[in-house]
């Protein structure tokens, strides 16, 4: 039976994740430290969800297999599922950029994606780290993608022009879901896209109704939105947990 194992930090999405396993009969494990007590190591199906910054180091002690996306997965996608210009770049090269574009670190939140002049950009960090650079983009709304073995899980609207959809329930209409559903079987069925067996892609549609992917997102570290949970259990066990031998 596998345990599902947390971080010590309390989210929304932690706690609908716990709800889903206990209700598949899974066992559930928080970590009140950083560091992961004895009788968890032993455990022979653990399964880790938890911040993108901790994964590895929890996920080493726990002899997890993470599975996460490449730096240069949107650089190399090809430009029919992407529609804006984005490459990736050294921090220092960043910093010489003289007009505003779009900066993030490609794979966590080291420091917050966002529209920066080259002066701009945080000074803590080395100029050697790798960031993703591109154009500055309009996005109408935005979709989180629970994917597994090339095939949609599970899915839902995180955000429309900017604005994060908790409150409004993460509601989208019959048509757009109809709309994400092809842009999705069109990018899951091209062999060209390099995807892991178990990930989140996130797409939505640029101003004008163009769709395009946004990123793609470690399915053990990204947040559910308003996914199904007990559909991301399934994602997840595969994302984050032992090599079967």
């Amino acid at each position: 039976m596998p345990t599902l194992i947390f971080t010590p930090r309390y989210t929304e999405d932690s706690q609908a994740l716990w709800k889903a396993a206990g209700d598949r009969g899974w066992h559930s494990e928080r970590l009140t430290a950083w560091r992961v007590p004895e009788y968890l190591r032993e455990l022979p199906d653990p399964v880790l969800y938890g911040e993108a910054l901790f994964g590895p180091m929890l996920a080493e002690q726990l002899g997890i297999t993470l599975l996460s996306p490449p730096e240069d997965w949107l650089v190399r996608l090809p430009y029919e599922y992407r529609s804006w210009q984005i490459s990736l770049v050294t921090l220092g090269a960043a910093r010489s950029l003289a007009v505003p574009a779009f900066v993030k670190p490609p794979n966590d939140k080291s420091f917050p994606a966002s529209v920066y002049l080259g002066a701009e950009l945080p000074g803590e960090y080395p100029d050697e780290m790798p960031v993703l650079v591109s154009e500055v983009v309009a996005w109408e709304m935005e979709f989180r993608c629970f994917i597994l073995d090339r095939k949609l899980i599970t899915y839902s609207v995180y955000s429309r022009y900017g604005e994060l959809q908790h409150e409004h329930g993460f509601i989208s209409s019959a048509e757009e879901d109809k709309q994400l559903e092809i842009f999705m079987d069109r990018l899951l069925t091209d062999i060209r896209v390099d995807l892991p067996a178990a990930t989140v892609v996130d797409v939505g549609t640029i101003a004008g109704g163009v769709w395009a992917c946004v990123e793609q997102n470690a399915a053990w570290g990204a947040g559910i939105y308003g996914c199904d949970p007990m559909r991301c259990l399934d994602v997840l066990r595969v994302a984050a947990a032992k090599a079967q031998s």
